[in-house]
């Protein structure tokens, strides 16, 4: 197991200030959260996950701290979900929209042919329509291919931490 350490000195520095819940319901700190996320990145992929929290000051009740971090990063998993179906719903609205804009200047191209004597300014229309309708389609293909990468390997890395085991350790 790859375990990932964090030094505190007190159980209190570990979850958001600014939230007004309950120590045991609020939200990690975004500084904490952030070294958690950055540590597990630097592990491999495919490694189980562990978190030990050092305290300097002994702590006692210390059972709702895994529960808490686990709430949060399911939260979080939750999130990077949600972004990635409005991501997907985008990108199917944006090739839509690509693909008509493309027929439509195809087609134009197709009837300029009727309307302007072959020649220069025939060409250059055709292919200013013809790059136009391509350039259409250069954003819902970049979602589609490449932009639902990263969010989803945020998905698994949050599934990951929201089900790594907690253990606190007096320093």
């Amino acid at each position: 197991m790859s375990e990932i350490d964090v030094h505190v000195s007190e159980l209190g520095q570990l979850f958001d200030h600014l939230d007004p819940s309950p120590l045991a319901s609020r939200d990690l700190d975004p500084r904490t959260e952030r070294f958690i996320v950055d540590s597990a990145k630097d592990l491999p992929h495919d490694a189980a996950l562990g978190l030990v929290v050092h305290v300097e000051q002994p702590a006692t009740d210390t059972a709702f701290l895994g529960e808490a971090v686990h709430r949060h990063f399911r939260q979080q998993a939750t999130s990077a979900r949600r972004r990635l179906r409005e991501l997907l719903r985008r990108a199917r609205i944006s090739l839509l929209i690509g693909i008509a804009f493309l027929a439509v200047a195809l087609a134009a191209s197709k009837l300029a042919e009727n309307w302007l004597d072959p020649g220069g300014m025939l060409e250059v229309l055709r292919e200013s329509l013809s790059i136009a309708g391509w350039v259409a389609m250069w954003r819902p293909m970049e979602l589609l291919l490449y932009d639902w990468w990263p969010i989803r390997a945020e998905v698994r890395l949050f599934e990951r931490l929201a089900a790594m085991p907690v253990r606190v350790v007096n320093s």
